[in-house]
């Protein structure tokens, strides 16, 4: 790292926790209703508004453009209060009655017997907050998370989510030393994890150009197989999970479905199936609340 490199950085570090200082100086309401606003208002001027209505025609062509319009709008409010309310977690987390669970005798089935785990969810909502019920359950999850190029900023994000994953992060990417931690590094550290017991969450709905094309509204989608062969491999549970902002509030309901894992005698096929079968369900999910998703991500290509 170069010293101007690191003074960028830092100068990026500061701006960051100036930002945080603001927001958390406000109620959590508050703070997410504005920033839902400002997003609602400045964001369609980016390019990756544009995205977001290609994706929105893809998925739904019978909708009129005043419909996707409408959607992208609101998806870009729903993600102003995620950014608001990541910076409060610690907050959201000490105020448990901000969860609805749908299915909590799902985790009082497995209490203390559930092993090895895998949670999947997608980028709806806020899905920072889909591993809670495990928290809530006593459970100690990881999550994969992409590395942010800047080593302060990367710091602070992880050690401000140490409460939402106790067994801690696991790292994917490109560091700002340019040494990539995805591949199989990270693979063997996720497989280990679970294997050892460990109970992992993914996020597992955008284009991965190594991926399994399966069927994503009505066209083939590379989705990620890594929660199908880890789970298969090492015989966990494979659980789905979605969580749905109620209103605009920071209130949130969370669901969870286990997904049976199929081990036959061709590896190959079943990891093909169960990766459509989450990705079917994802489709599901988003169709309910299509304002809650996050239509700006690379999908399709």
């Amino acid at each position: 790292m170069t010293i101007l490199q690191d003074l960028q950085f830092r100068l990026e570090y500061g701006l960051l926790r100036l930002l945080v200082a603001i927001v958390r100086a406000m109620p959590l309401e508050w703070a997410a209703a504005i920033s839902a606003w400002l997003w609602r208002t400045i964001a369609p001027w980016n390019r990756r508004h544009r995205r977001a209505l290609e994706n929105l025609a893809r998925a739904y062509p019978e909708k009129s453009r005043a419909e996707h319009k409408a959607i992208a709008r609101a998806m870009w409010a729903n993600l102003g209060r995620v950014m608001a309310e990541t910076m409060q977690l610690d907050r959201i987390l000490a105020e448990p009655d901000r969860f609805e669970i749908v299915n909590d005798g799902l985790l009082h089935r497995y209490r203390g017997k559930a092993g090895p785990l895998v949670g999947v969810t997608l980028h709806t909502g806020n899905w920072e907050l889909a591993v809670w019920p495990l928290l809530k359950w006593g459970g100690k999850p990881a999550a994969v998370y992409r590395l942010v190029k800047n080593p302060y900023v990367d710091r602070y994000l992880r050690e401000q989510r140490k409460d939402l994953y106790p067994a801690g992060l696991i790292a994917k990417g490109r560091d700002h030393q340019g040494s990539n931690l995805a591949g199989q590094r990270a693979a063997r550290m996720i497989t280990q994890f679970v294997r050892d017991g460990g109970q992992l969450g993914l996020v597992c709905d955008l284009f991965d150009k190594h991926g399994l094309p399966v069927p994503f509204f009505g066209h083939p989608a590379k989705s990620t197989p890594i929660p199908a062969m880890v789970a298969r491999r090492v015989g966990a549970r494979l659980w789905l999970t979605r969580t749905i902002r109620i209103g605009t509030q920071s209130r949130f309901r969370i669901e969870m479905k286990e997904l049976k894992v199929p081990r036959t005698d061709k590896p190959a096929e079943d990891i093909r199936e169960i990766t459509a079968a989450i990705q079917r369900q994802f489709e599901e999910w988003i169709r309910e609340y299509p304002e809650q998703w996050m239509w700006s991500n690379r999908r399709w290509k």
